[in-house]
């Protein structure tokens, strides 16, 4: 089973033409004429037949991703890795294959306020917030409709889905839900009892969840041995000896689930104020799935879904908009995987991604080649087959020659390569017969003065002119690099945050004994280096083995708290890291060495 990477240009599953069809179904949303005008409509809210995709609200923006990081879990060996993705997941979505997840379960926000569903406080976060509660229920669903579309697109025929929901919306949902999966394709309104909380005198208590289950097509998986539960036995169920009777494997399961949510006391929990029990998920996925199927949560939030699919050997694929709801996440993997093991099953690795957002100085780990091809793809300009000098060309009418500088934020361009891009154009206008064209573009991260002085030689003899663009190495890009994208949407905001440089945190902490094993740790000098940046989380690790980062659980309360006190176990040399994430997606990490006494 082999996770879906980005879908292959020669097969775009964005082709107007190849777009997932609506379910036949006006019958049923047609009220008789003698009841006069039916208000549901029979199409999502948001739908526009000759604009699919929803790109009439969200037009496409295809950038490519980042991977920051492999981590290693015991099976180096296999070639596709499960992916936590940090970026806005419909985009993440429109560019993944038809067809390649067997299992979705999301918990998106639910439409109970604003400020209720802002978990981490990223700037990604708010401003998808602000996008979701802008024109209230309409614009909420219109929101989720337009992601619904894709994950059924990506679920492949034997799929399930699993929507989380809450009283709020669930009914409304359901409705856009049939419109787009089909009535007939609904199978369950599973709930989830938890008991505790919601306790009321002027109305009954709220006490439950909900979980839309929708299945692609007509036939599907349901492991139902998988989920039976024990049999609850009575007196009267009793043989005359007194003994149990045998009821076989247990009883088939119905759709009410009673747990409770995640309690303080837990050993799961992780301080996230909505997380989800590691029962609900596991038995989800355990009905709905089997070993090595992949299963995509693209609210992945805390990270429940990530780490049961892991532990269940299942293929996970997991997006948030935000940083450290990833860096939390793989982190939980991480210690689940360490901690549990899986007999002698190798896991597979997983690597951290991002999208839209890039580090400005991993990309300064790439080869040439690579940052070439990355360079090239967020200026939404192609790669030539061959042409000598020549690295690629923006437009598809007018194609105009690009060039990219070296991935070294150190090494600016110099006048030498200014002149050989100029030849490699009047090289290429003459074989082609293109006696007109004069213009090109250099990407890079800075320019040196002797190039800027080339480049001007170059307009004055009118020979070529060559438009110099900078990719900017804080918060806000050049606006020349990434004038196509804030052209999709320019009326709007929510395409702001799109193709950004950020950089990470410089993050250094002190070590202070209070008394035998037990030390005071404080970072408070640690600070953003993005404009505008501030602290939003800190881990910390007191026993780094300098390749898994494992962060120590703390309270929810505490989740920027940039001093922390630790009782280590015994004496010796530990040591000891500290990771740092700011809101604008930079993060960073320092480690230093403590000899406990």
């Amino acid at each position: 089973m082999t996770l879906p990477s980005r879908a292959n240009p020669a097969t775009d599953p964005l082709d107007a033409d190849r777009h997932e069809p609506l379910p036949q179904q006006e019958q049923r949303f047609r009220a008789p004429a003698r009841f006069g005008h039916a208000p549901t409509s029979i199409t999502p809210l948001g739908w526009d037949a000759r604009n699919p995709h929803f790109r009439n609200h969200y037009p496409l923006v295809s950038l490519p991703t980042q991977i920051i990081e492999r981590v290693p879990l015991g099976n180096p060996e296999a070639h596709e890795p499960n992916r936590l993705i940090w970026g806005d997941n419909l985009h993440i979505m429109r560019q993944l294959p038809t067809n390649s997840i067997d299992l979705i379960y999301i918990d998106p926000p639910f439409f109970s306020g604003r400020q209720y569903n802002v978990i981490w406080g990223d700037n990604n976060e708010l401003r998808s917030f602000n996008d979701i509660w802008e024109d209230g229920l309409d614009g909420y669903l219109i929101w989720l409709n337009a992601r619904l579309y894709e994950m059924k697109r990506l679920l492949k025929p034997t799929g399930s889905i699993y929507v989380h929901c809450d009283w709020h919306a669930s009914h409304y949902i359901k409705v856009e839900m049939d419109k787009i999966f089909g009535y007939e394709s609904f199978q369950n309104e599973f709930v989830w009892y938890y008991g505790g909380g919601g306790a009321a005198k002027t109305r009954w208590g709220r006490k439950h969840d909900v979980l839309l289950y929708y299945t692609k097509g007509p036939e599907w998986t349901f492991n139902v041995d998988d989920v039976r539960t024990p049999h609850k036995w009575t007196s009267g169920q009793l043989r005359a000896d007194g003994s149990e009777r045998d009821y076989g494997k247990g009883k088939l399961p119905d759709d009410v689930f009673e747990h409770h949510s995640v309690m303080p006391w837990s050993g799961e929990r992780i301080g996230y104020p909505t997380q989800k029990p590691m029962a609900l998920l596991e038995r989800i996925i355990k009905a709905s799935s089997s070993e090595g199927d992949v299963v995509l949560d693209a609210f992945v939030g805390g990270g429940t879904t990530a780490e049961a699919a892991t532990l269940l050997r299942r293929r996970f694929f997991g997006i948030d908009q935000s940083r450290v709801a990833i860096a939390v996440t793989a982190e939980r993997i991480k210690q689940a995987a360490l901690a549990r093991g899986l007999d002698d099953t190798p896991i597979p690795d997983f690597t951290v991604e991002q999208w839209g957002i890039y580090e400005a100085e991993g990309l300064e780990q790439m080869t040439p080649a690579e940052f070439r091809e990355f360079v090239l793809s967020c200026y939404d300009a192609r790669v030539p087959s061959s042409d000598a000098g020549i690295h690629g060309y923006k437009g598809t009418r007018a194609r105009i020659p690009v060039w990219v500088g070296s991935p070294s934020q150190r090494n600016p361009v110099a006048a030498g390569e200014v002149e050989e891009f100029a030849q490699a154009i009047a090289a290429l206008a003459r074989y082609s017969g293109a006696e007109g064209l004069r213009d090109g573009i250099m990407l890079a991260w800075g320019f040196g003065p002797d190039a800027v002085a080339a480049a001007q030689e170059l307009k004055e003899r009118q020979q070529v002119t060559l438009a110099f663009v900078r990719l900017d190495q804080v918060r806000i890009d050049s606006p020349q690099f990434r004038q196509h994208i804030a052209a999709l949407s320019p009326e709007r905001d929510d395409y702001s945050g799109f193709l950004t440089f950020v950089e990470p945190p410089r993050v250094s902490f002190a070590a202070r004994q209070l008394k035998p094993l037990h030390y005071e740790f404080n970072a408070t000098d640690s600070r953003s280096y993005n404009a505008d940046g501030a602290i939003i989380s800190v881990q910390w690790d007191f026993d780094y083995n300098g390749r898994t980062f494992r962060a120590e659980r703390r309270p929810w309360k505490e989740r920027a708290a940039l001093e922390t006190q630790h009782t280590f176990s015994r004496v010796g040399k530990f040591t000891v890291a500290c990771q740092i994430q700011d809101d604008k997606g930079g993060q960073g990490m320092f480690t230093r060495p403590v000899e406990v006494k």
